[in-house]
């Protein structure tokens, strides 16, 4: 990982900082002056930012509010390093997008504990953005502005504190700014966080009979919460716990007494960043969806079932088990959309992967190949048995006219079906083209049939 230090010339506090980071194996960049810095984030020079609030042209508020701005730097990790030790110092840099303070002389374990933790967050959110850089190839908008609008407002928040004193004035803080929920069982806060849509939690390290720590331990085990944001509240003595809750995955912490506006301020930079990352992950999940799904119907498409096929295949014959496949065509496909128009024939290919969906099982693999071919993968089913579903989907079309144009015109459809089964030969293109020549046979003898390809 690469650390920039943005620090005044000749400073020698950041001769003494640079040397602590490189002893701990980070590459080291240095930068006398806000711009220099700015370019050198933009250009990709470095994971994390330390940065001096005092300098003089552009201060250190002012650097960071324009990497913050920035979609191409806004999830590099800016800790700021200063003299001033102020709640309202800490909540202007705060609000400026800092993720953490730092104040001089710089306490050389606190120092690194924060780095190690923001360099984790880091290589999380590099890998989230380059699979986002990827669907942003595949033709959708920007990932990054749209999650850099993430705001960190009107979150919810899992507060875990067995003090009435103490979570009363926290929910009291963030009243009007995020909404609080209060868990006084450790216990009973993990399941909560488990099973509910929270974006913070925040965890007291002075619970009664319970070591808050192993809570945010057993947070980051758990698949369900281990990208979820955890905050902890400690007391002045509590500096080695703190420490500790960083090597563990802690994202942030704060001391008592608590400054309110600090308070509202740090969970903000935590909701935000959350959404931010949960942004980018969806839209990660929504490009994986678009290649794998045919956008008209909702079904699979042709690449899903080319990749899944030979793996129900072998699933099969490892397990000694039937499998079915069934191809199925719209008959005489053409002369509907000729006679009705591609917009009423769109709703009912639409309509008919509906039908289809109804009349097979969950565990049935429908997708669309193209056009107005279809395809039926049955596992652990022989083909007469198959043969039964082709022809109850091949009903379930003819049984009733597609209304399409908003009800306006009734369209008589048709299908015809191919099957085959994997017999002993497991190949994805045998089976494929089997029942292909099945289906062809289905409309060469009269359309509107199932058939089954020969043994």
């Amino acid at each position: 990982m690469t650390a920039r230090v943005l620090r005044r010339r000749s400073a020698a506090e950041h001769k003494l900082l640079e040397a602590r980071l490189t002893a701990e194996y980070f590459d080291v960049l240095t930068s006398t002056n806000g711009p220099e810095a700015i370019e050198a984030c933009k250009a990709g020079l470095c994971d994390i930012v330390l940065l001096d609030i005092m300098m003089p042209g552009m201060d250190g508020f002012e650097v960071c509010t324009r990497l913050k701005a920035d979609p191409t730097t806004s999830h590099i990790p800016v800790v700021m390093v200063t003299a001033l030790d102020q709640a309202a110092d800490r909540v202007r840099g705060l609000d400026c997008g800092a993720d953490d303070f730092l104040t001089k002389p710089v306490d050389e374990v606190a120092l690194i504990a924060r780095v190690k933790s923001l360099s984790r967050l880091k290589v999380t959110l590099d890998e989230l953005r380059s699979r986002a850089s990827t669907s942003a190839r595949l033709g959708r908008s920007d990932p990054f502005v749209n999650a850099s609008a993430a705001d960190g407002h009107h979150g919810r928040v899992l507060l875990v504190d067995d003090r009435l004193a103490s979570s009363d004035r926290i929910v009291a803080s963030l009243r009007g700014n995020q909404t609080v929920d209060v868990e006084t069982n450790p216990q009973e806060a993990l399941f909560r966080a488990a099973e509910n849509p929270y974006d913070l939690i925040i965890v007291s390290l002075g619970l009664s009979n319970y070591d808050g720590l192993r809570l945010c331990s057993q947070l980051r085990s758990l698949e369900r919460t281990r990208a979820l944001p955890i905050l902890t509240i400690a007391d002045m003595e509590d500096r080695p716990k703190i420490l500790r809750g960083l090597d563990l995955g802690v994202n942030d912490y704060l001391v008592r007494p608590i400054d309110r506006n600090e308070l509202i301020a740090r969970v903000r930079t935590q909701v935000r960043r959350k959404r931010y990352a949960e942004s980018l992950r969806n839209n990660v999940e929504q490009a994986i969806e678009m290649a794998v799904v045919d956008a008209l119907t909702g079904l699979h498409n042709r690449r899903y079932f080319d990749m899944h096929l030979s793996t129900l295949l072998d699933q099969a014959a490892q397990g000694a088990k039937p499998l079915s496949l069934l191809v199925l065509d719209i008959d005489f496909f053409k002369k509907i959309n000729d006679t009705y128009g591609h917009d009423a024939g769109d709703e009912i290919l639409r309509a008919l992967a509906g039908r289809i969906r109804r009349a097979v099982r969950s565990v049935d693999l429908v997708c669309r190949l193209g056009g107005e071919e279809f395809v039926i993968v049955m596992p652990e089913t022989s083909i007469d048995v198959a043969g039964r579903v082709a022809e109850r989907v091949r009903r379930a079309v003819e049984a009733e006219p597609f209304n399409v144009k908003e009800g306006q015109m009734a369209v008589p459809v048709t299908i015809s079906i191919g099957i085959a089964d994997r017999g002993s030969d497991a190949n994805p293109d045998f089976i494929y083209k089997s029942a292909d020549k099945a289906l062809y046979e289905s409309k060469a003898t009269g359309r509107n049939k199932v058939t089954l390809a020969a043994a």
